[in-house]
């Protein structure tokens, strides 16, 4: 196929083109950097400079690669200062690609006759903060509507609609982590700028990048549709996983402090995530897509995948 990758140099990007390059796929992938065109050349596939907020500029862009299948992978939470207490400030680039850069991306899809959309969500510990601790496909995520992350849920429910609404797959992956490339949260770890709040019940999920590179492949491959959690076997409290990765990292071990410091020092979303938060589980994934992880937990994942 003919497989137009906006996003070609993030952490995802990066693995997932040479990827698709070596199965056969004809590669059109984009980056905001003429710098990273270069790399791009070494992965195989056709580079270009796109700004994924600019309607134009993608429209433009799509119409000249002539793609089969879109594959929405633009974010630049790396590019941005981690702020864990203002969450929405902190992603507020990258929410804007969510919602603005989804519907520019589609807009070209409609008007190149692309039928195919493959787009970046996440479920790490979003889910629905009633009942269970582990969500399927078929729970809302949280709204977020009194935190500070309630733009990024907008922004988050807002892709997911519109995708599945276009015949298309929204992949939520879990936190992402692996050699080299790692999620914000394992360098706030590191700095010791993530506590422990509470009794830390709230659970999240992982999943290592090339487990999540390999399920994006196969949703290209299988023109999936719907919603999938693109998340590990093993959704934790913070309680298990926070300490644990703090060790495998080299870090010290995290902080603990009560819910009302935790307020002060991190804000109201990660105390609500750290204690309420809902992991995800891989079941849709696995029996739909035959998806199947090389670190099936997290627990295996962070020593061997950090290292």
């Amino acid at each position: 196929m003919r497989v137009f990758v906006a996003g070609g140099t993030g952490a995802i990007g990066r693995r997932l083109v040479p990827r698709l390059v070596a199965r056969g796929h004809q590669v059109t992938a984009t980056t905001t950097s003429a710098a990273k065109l270069g790399l791009l050349k070494q992965f195989g596939a056709d580079g270009v400079v796109m700004d994924g907020l600019d309607a134009v500029t993608v429209g433009e862009t799509v119409a000249t690669a002539q793609p089969d299948v879109i594959v929405h992978q633009m974010a630049v939470v790396s590019g941005e200062k981690a702020d864990i207490k203002h969450p929405d400030r902190w992603f507020n680039t990258t929410n804007r690609l969510r919602a603005e850069g989804t519907d520019h991306l589609l807009a070209a899809a409609e008007a190149t006759g692309v039928t195919h959309f493959v787009a970046r969500s996440t479920g790490i510990a979003n889910g629905i903060r009633e009942g269970g601790w582990v969500k399927t496909e078929e729970d809302p995520l949280d709204p977020e509507e009194r935190t500070t992350a309630r733009e990024t849920a907008e922004a988050v429910r807002h892709l997911e609609e519109v995708i599945v609404t276009a015949g298309g797959a929204a992949l939520r992956y879990g936190g992402l982590y692996g050699p080299y490339v790692v999620d914000e949260r394992v360098e706030l770890v590191r700095r010791r700028q993530f506590p422990l709040v509470g009794a830390g019940t709230g659970h999240f999920s992982w999943v290592h990048l090339d487990d999540a590179v390999n399920a994006t492949v196969l949703a290209v491959e299988q023109k999936a549709h719907g919603v999938f959690n693109l998340v590990d076997d093993e959704p934790a409290p913070v309680s298990e996983w926070l300490p644990y990765l703090a060790e495998c990292t080299g870090a010290k071990r995290p902080r603990r402090v009560p819910r009302r410091l935790g307020r002060l020092l991190a804000g109201e979303a990660a105390v609500t995530m750290m204690t309420e938060g809902r992991g995800f589980s891989n079941a849709k994934a696995k029996r739909e897509l035959g998806w199947e992880l090389r670190y099936p937990s997290w627990r295996q994942g962070f020593r061997e995948g950090l290292a």
